[in-house]
């Protein structure tokens, strides 16, 4: 078994009707303005902030994530905030510089893109331009190059990705000076099984917290022919094939299921849809094509793991529009469609349900209306990772 059918429903039957998702994007987005507050900013979900008091600020489900997507979708024309936006992610520089999302994480540094400072101060930035962010943000992606948790959520990976962004916005050649620290420390900490450390007992696979993650940020550095077919064959090696069909645990094991748990998981934080998110340009084609095969056999997420990005409906249906990038076959676009319309009701019933939607980049509904519009524009990135 590959993955766990008990945790997956069948995709409603809706048909994509361009103009109901576009009215369903824009929903979202006036909701996120009827919501937001100047000096709260978001409300946010008590499962998201963990020990944190609210609200929440960084990146990755805080404020400056929803900051971000609401801006993006008005970059790509779609609906757009009423709201100023770029005085909105100054304060949310203030809040998570006074109290960080996750500094009770054992992992936890400022400099991490998804989970710290960085990814608030590197959203500002975009937004502002403001030269007087930029002292800070150099200093936070140079301090994170000897982080030992390499991954793109916390380590040098993402803070990488952080210092090609800013070389590319502002021009200065100390950027470029930083990425290249970071790009040569984490190949020096490359183990000799292809892998890097994420914990003393942990060497991930996958995109946010692995092998396929740290590959995309060293190849959006310099191109690197052998460094993609050395992934690949890792990921090859790791893989678990079955009729077909192709799935991936979160770090190499003899079983597919998870040691803590005891279940397979299938989304885009371990699994399948992390891996392609990832690696869909330089791993095997039949291995892409299976992993997303299986991704659309299994169907949408229940609403216990939900519709976001990192763990639910949205994050799978990403794994769809890889599959289109790297083949140009219309049906992986056609079923991506299929994803973000269960996707979209899914947000709108799990809202009806609790009262509020979820204000978060990866885990709630800005995310999901980032995946809907990818589907209408034909966009395969993946938000932030692919978009910096």
């Amino acid at each position: 078994m590959l993955y766990e059918p008990t945790t997956f429903d069948p995709l409603i039957d809706e048909p994509w009707v361009p103009a109901h998702v576009a009215d369903a994007i824009a929903a979202i987005v006036a909701d996120a303005d009827a919501a937001f507050d100047s000096k709260t900013l978001w409300p946010a979900y008590e499962w998201d902030a963990r020990e944190k008091p609210l609200p929440l600020s960084g990146l990755y489900v805080g404020a400056a994530g929803v900051i971000w997507a609401l801006d993006e979708l008005r970059k790509r024309g779609h609906p757009e905030s009423s709201h100023d936006l770029a005085a909105a992610v100054a304060r949310a520089v203030e809040l998570e510089r006074a109290t960080p999302d996750f500094s009770a994480d054992a992992h936890y540094r400022p400099g991490a893109l998804l989970s710290g400072e960085t990814g608030a101060l590197l959203i500002a930035f975009r937004l502002t331009s403001d030269r007087a962010l930029t002292d800070d943000l150099h200093a936070l992606v140079r301090e994170n190059g000897d982080n030992p948790t390499d991954d793109i959520s916390w380590g040098a990976p993402g803070t990488l990705l952080a210092a090609l962004a800013m070389g590319e916005w502002t021009g200065e050649e100390r950027w470029d000076e930083a990425a290249r620290e970071s790009a040569t420390a984490l190949r020096e900490r490359r183990g000799d099984d292809g892998l890097w450390r994420q914990d003393d007992d942990y060497r991930g696979l996958g995109t946010g917290t692995g092998a396929a993650g740290n590959t995309l940020a060293l190849l959006r550095f310099e191109p690197d022919h052998a460094l993609a077919s050395e992934t690949a064959a890792v990921l090859s090696r790791h893989a678990f094939r079955e009729g077909g069909l192709a799935n991936w645990p979160g770090t190499p094991r003899p079983q597919l299921a998870s040691l803590r748990d005891g279940l397979i998981r299938l989304q885009w934080c371990t699994g399948a849809p992390g891996i392609l998110a990832g690696a869909w340009h330089y791993l095997d084609e039949d291995l892409v094509l299976a992993g997303a095969e299986l991704v659309w056999r299994a169907g949408a997420h229940r609403d216990e793991k939900g519709h976001g990005l990192c763990h639910g409906t949205s994050g799978n249906g990403f794994a769809l529009l890889k599959a289109f990038a790297r083949t140009s076959d219309e049906r992986w676009l056609v079923r991506a469609r299929r994803f973000a319309v269960h996707a979209l009701a899914q947000a709108k019933r799990t809202a009806a349900a609790n009262g509020r939607r979820r204000y978060s980049l990866f885990n709630g509904d800005v995310g999901t209306a980032l995946f809907a519009a990818a589907c209408l524009d034909g966009d395969t990135r993946f938000p932030i990772i692919d978009v910096m």
